[in-house]
């Protein structure tokens, strides 16, 4: 004997909520440069987020 079909479908899942944050699990970060001075480039670069630990979801 085979066991019946299920023939209901499962609850789709809900989409979780979007970082507030970041958008993509990345943010972008000013560095600085220079031996003493210690000036901030114009320069960017990318960095994880830390509120969503690189996801893009929302930790909640």
């Amino acid at each position: 004997m085979t066991a019946p079909k299920r023939t209901t479908r499962r609850p789709a899942k809900p989409k979780p909520a979007p970082c507030p944050d970041c958008t993509t699990g990345q943010v972008s970060e000013a560095f600085k440069v220079g031996a003493r001075s210690k000036r901030e480039s114009t320069d960017r670069e990318e960095a994880l987020c830390l509120t969503c630990f690189g996801t893009g979801h929302s930790p909640n």
